[in-house]
């Protein structure tokens, strides 16, 4: 379904697709060099906290007063979009930076739950990554990406 919106919206700004596979490489060559309107290439969160939110990979927070409880996953995104982290957190653990923080959030979560939540944790990570590889117009840095709060892009 996201394909063929992709298709249409390439039609209505006069882009057929001459390309037998979109999505291949010569596609994303193809996608790259088209003259497309700001407000379609530019990412419409205004911080990459806002896409996690977005996604639904955040917990729901109940306060009342002095207490603040967590509670399962929101789950209010596109479920295609949250399942697709998901997926890209498998091919992600196989850099050493993600496995590390992976495998430190399993063990200290315990064996019940730590396996999904630290993998939760990853999509989260993955997520910031791609709002700052949209809005900085820089390419992916796994390293930087795994770390701390702040990401740094590739020099």
């Amino acid at each position: 379904m996201l394909k063929h919106r992709i298709h249409s919206t390439l039609m209505s700004f006069g882009h057929p697709c001459p390309v037998s596979g979109l999505f291949g490489l010569k596609g994303r060559e193809l996608l790259d060099g088209l003259e497309i309107p700001a407000p379609w290439r530019e990412t419409r969160f205004a911080s990459a906290k806002k896409l996690v939110g977005y996604t639904g990979l955040c917990p729901i927070v109940r306060q009342s007063g002095e207490k603040d409880r967590r509670g399962p996953l929101a789950k209010q995104g596109p479920k295609y979009l949250r399942w697709a982290m998901l997926e890209a957190v498998m091919h992600a653990l196989r850099h050493p930076a993600y496995a590390e923080r992976y495998q430190r959030n399993k063990q200290r979560l315990g064996k019940q739950r730590g396996a999904r939540v630290a993998q939760v944790d990853i999509a989260r990570k993955l997520n910031e990554a791609i709002w700052h590889m949209l809005t900085d117009n820089q390419p992916f840095d796994p390293a930087a990406a795994a770390g701390g709060a702040t990401f740094r892009p590739a020099a």
